[in-house]
């Protein structure tokens, strides 16, 4: 894995999340007691995760109500044992970066 600068460091507001497409890959960042990434994509028909509510570590897909741990990603409802793959973040001076 390798660290790739995202985007700045305001570029998520606190309690909110933003999605990044890095390598191909749809990844969400969330701004919640600190920042945490994850697969963007919901399971349950694609739908993008980083517009949802964040409730805690929670967020709620927007489309259709599924919820995932943003810290884990892992699945709270419907199926057992999917989870999402989750990326470490650090923030630098110079902005927001992803090990992927």
């Amino acid at each position: 894995m390798a660290w790739k600068k995202v985007a700045e460091k305001d570029a998520v507001a606190p309690g909110k999340g933003r999605e990044f497409t890095v390598d191909g890959k749809r990844i969400a960042v969330f701004n919640q007691n600190g920042f945490h990434a994850l697969d963007s994509v919901c399971v349950h028909q694609d739908g993008s995760l980083a517009p949802g509510k964040l409730e805690g570590d929670v967020v709620e897909c927007p489309l259709h109500f599924w919820h995932y741990n943003i810290k884990t990603g892992e699945l709270l409802d419907y199926m057992k044992g999917v989870k999402l793959q989750t990326y470490k973040v650090e923030v630098k001076k110079d902005g927001i970066y992803l090990d992927v």
